[in-house]
């Protein structure tokens, strides 16, 4: 009788890659590198290094600035010295597909939501569901797309926006420009305004909130912020645009500080919280508003305005309301009309009532 079964041997197991233990580094801070945050700055002298194992050198106290423990978010001056440790460097990549390209469809839409461009900066319109930068599942932000599009520049951050939040973003594509508008955010030096709508009618007229804010709190691994006398300094002004009957209103909000999630908290610690706001927002509202056709968390960054101290100038951008959130704000309104509508005639019909019963 025939066995069908035939037995072959195991296939052979594929060495892992040659490694090479490096030495000691101190690497002295020049002018390109300044500004930085310790973090990236590793990520670009390590690059064959996952970043798990950087961020456990750091936490290890293994990476030193200036003979001190540092911080991933540290940021380096010109002239500081930077101790990267030994470690061990594979000599062959052992996954040379890796890492994924960013998709062309995105660097398209990252790339046309470009509205300023010049020698020192890029001023985009972030669409809203795009976060600023990859990490926790997030494979592509904004700055991945821009440095896979633009390979040969050197682009970083300026400030941050929230994965749904629309608007203006800026970009430096100059270490000098970046430094000069760190410094400037760190004085609260630029003028951010923001369109929000919120629930119900809002009564308080232009108001300062000037609450401060708990941005170090963990909900469920989750950053939560909130109000606390022991927090951060924190101060937004709302001024009224539209009203919406009692349904809604339209604000515009000028941030005095630049705190995370700052308007949502100071917004929701008002009474009146944001539309489509999950997190600090009123579920029930949510929902009614969803009906109406919002998907989103109702927030747009739609201006910026600084003064350069480079070159003593003014510099503004302003980005509109996009049409998502414009097309629900004409559903709203007809909303609003529908029910004020609906209000009147139920007055009058009391009225009605009483005076026939005179």
């Amino acid at each position: 009788m025939t066995d069908n079964f035939t037995e072959s041997a195991p296939s052979p197991v594929p060495p892992a890659a040659p490694t090479a233990r490096t030495a000691v580094q101190l690497v002295t801070i020049g002018p390109e590198e300044a500004g930085q945050r310790v973090d990236r700055l590793l990520t670009r002298l390590l690059g064959t290094v996952p970043r798990s194992h950087l961020f456990r050198l750091l936490r290890k106290g293994e990476v030193r600035l200036n003979g001190k423990r540092v911080k991933p978010d540290s940021r380096v001056a010109e002239g500081d010295i930077l101790r990267v440790p030994p470690y061990r460097e594979q000599v062959e990549p052992v996954d040379p597909a890796a890492p994924k390209p960013v998709p062309p469809r995105l660097i398209e839409q990252i790339e046309a939501s470009i509205i300023h461009e010049d020698e020192r900066l890029l001023v985009l319109d972030k669409p809203s569901g795009i976060a600023v930068h990859g990490g926790s599942g997030i494979g592509f932000g904004v700055i991945e797309v821009l440095r896979a599009s633009r390979p040969d520049e050197t682009l970083e951050l300026v400030h941050r926006l929230d994965r749904d939040t629309s608007g203006c973003l800026l970009v430096a594509r100059k270490r000098s420009t970046l430094r000069s508008l760190h410094a400037l955010l760190r004085e609260d030096g630029f003028d951010k305004r923001y369109l929000t709508l919120v629930r119900g009618k809002w009564e308080l007229g232009r108001k300062l909130i000037d609450a401060p804010l708990r941005t170090d709190l963990r909900v469920g691994g989750e950053r939560t912020v909130k109000v606390d006398a022991n927090g951060k300094s924190a101060a937004s002004e709302f001024r009224v645009v539209q009203f919406y009957g009692r349904l809604a209103t339209l604000l515009e909000v000028r941030l005095l500080t630049g705190r995370t999630h700052q308007i949502r908290v100071h917004a929701e610690h008002a009474g009146h919280p944001i539309a489509g706001d999950e997190k600090y927002g009123d579920a029930a509202y949510n929902d009614q508003m969803a009906e109406l056709g919002l998907k989103r968390i109702f927030l747009h960054a739609h201006s910026i305005g600084y003064e350069d101290p480079q070159r003593q100038v003014t510099v503004s951008a302003s980005a509109p309301l996009p049409d998502d959130l414009k097309d629900f704000l004409d559903r709203l309104s007809a909303a609003a009309a529908s029910s004020k509508a609906r209000v009147r005639a139920a007055t009058g019909t009391r009225r009605e009532v009483r005076r026939r019963a005179k």
